[in-house]
């Protein structure tokens, strides 16, 4: 979750002012100038997008043209901000981005953004490269900085930016090369995606390596029932799960072969259990009465993949993604602008019945006192 104040979370759920406002910069973030007005404003948060952040927004008042706001090279940032009694107002970013399409209107523009993700996206390379030999850090630094100058780069602990990350050649896709790309024999070469993380422009539009969140992360807010919770709507799919992986990594270069490593679900709770070995023993779920043990597997190899501690990283991080789509949750709460895609939260779905999810959307209006989230958790047998 984003930083906010206590008092400030306590308004979350009362009464509170909601004001709003934008800056737009065309010196890529260096300096900005606050727009006259915000008309209306959508944000629109998503961990499943390639843009993490993406949001239409009216800017009133603004000049336009080359000197002004444009498509070309302006950014914007958003903010919501939360005012409580006797409080100051607490500004809570809401996007950094860059313009996708802008349309003038008799007050301004009215502007569909991207997340600096599509910067990124969009500097694709003119001819193929080498990169590397080097560490993950010092290689995603040149492509962002690259793309976007001056943009800081954060690694969050449980990602380690000093792993070292063998030469590849990135053809053209500069954001695959940085999250989770293909080369042209299909094997996986993004830095991220190597290193069991994920990456992204967060709110205040730092381009971010994270850990995969999973439900044993911290709790980020607890969602009573009937305060902030309206209408839960829950759903499951089997679509994309994946209870075993097998992980390994071959740079094509002679070098020796690093696995493959086996990653399962071994909590026998889980209805996405395994086994406690499904590689070498597949029988043993039978044997012991289990006869719903389903196995979905999937294999991933990256030329990125150096060792085997890095493999089973991998292996626990793609786990953990492919495991968490079982069972998802929509509910509409009260606005927490400080809720993030891949916060933990505890939702009180029926008086007394709590449930873990992690978020994947939270659209919101700004000023809107309301927004929907999306969530997802693993389903577990009832004991």
């Amino acid at each position: 979750m984003l930083p906010i104040s206590g008092q400030a979370l306590a308004a979350v759920t009362g009464a509170a002012r909601r004001p709003i406002r934008a800056d737009w910069s065309n010196d890529g973030g260096a300096t900005w100038n606050p727009a006259p007005g915000l008309g209306a404003a959508e944000v629109r948060p998503d961990r499943t997008a390639e843009c993490r952040y993406s949001s239409s927004a009216d800017l009133l008042g603004v000049p336009l043209g080359p000197s002004g706001v444009n498509s070309v090279v302006t950014q914007v940032r958003l903010w919501q901000g939360i005012q409580g009694p006797r409080m100051d107002v607490e500004w809570i970013p809401a996007g950094v981005y860059v313009v996708d399409r802008l349309t003038r209107t008799r007050y301004g523009a009215s502007l569909e953004l991207l997340g600096r993700e599509d910067a990124i996206r969009s500097a694709q390379l003119p001819v193929p490269r080498t990169v590397g030999p080097d560490s993950a850090q010092a290689l995603a630094q040149t492509l962002i900085g690259e793309a976007l100058p001056g943009v800081p780069v954060a690694w969050l602990p449980g990602v380690t930016p000093g792993t070292s990350v063998p030469a590849f050649v990135v053809e053209e896709d500069r954001w695959g090369a940085l999250s989770g790309g293909t080369d042209n024999s299909g094997v996986g070469t993004g830095i991220a995606a190597a290193l069991g993380a994920e990456v992204y422009a967060d709110a205040d539009g730092i381009m971010t390596f994270a850990p995969v969140p999973t439900l044993a992360d911290p709790v980020a807010w607890r969602i009573p029932y009937g305060l902030a919770l309206v209408q839960p709507a829950e759903q499951e799919t089997a679509e994309g799960l994946v209870n075993l992986w097998a992980v390994s990594g071959d740079g094509g270069d002679g070098a020796e072969a690093v696995g493959p490593v086996y990653v399962w679900d071994d909590d026998p709770n889980s209805l996405t259990y395994a086994g406690p070995d499904p590689v070498g023993d597949p029988l043993a779920p039978q044997r012991t009465g289990l006869t719903s043990v389903r196995i979905r597997s999937e294999r991933y190899a990256s030329a990125l993949i150096t060792d085997i501690g890095q493999a089973y990283d991998v292996g626990r991080a793609r786990l953990a993604d492919s495991l968490g789509i079982q069972a998802s949750l929509s509910f509409t709460s009260a606005c927490n602008p400080a809720l993030t895609p891949g916060d933990v939260v505890e939702v009180e779905v029926r008086p007394g019945e709590w449930q873990r999810h992690i978020i994947d959307s939270c659209p919101y209006s700004l000023g809107s006192a309301s927004q929907s989230c999306t969530t997802r958790t693993t389903t577990r047998r009832l004991t």
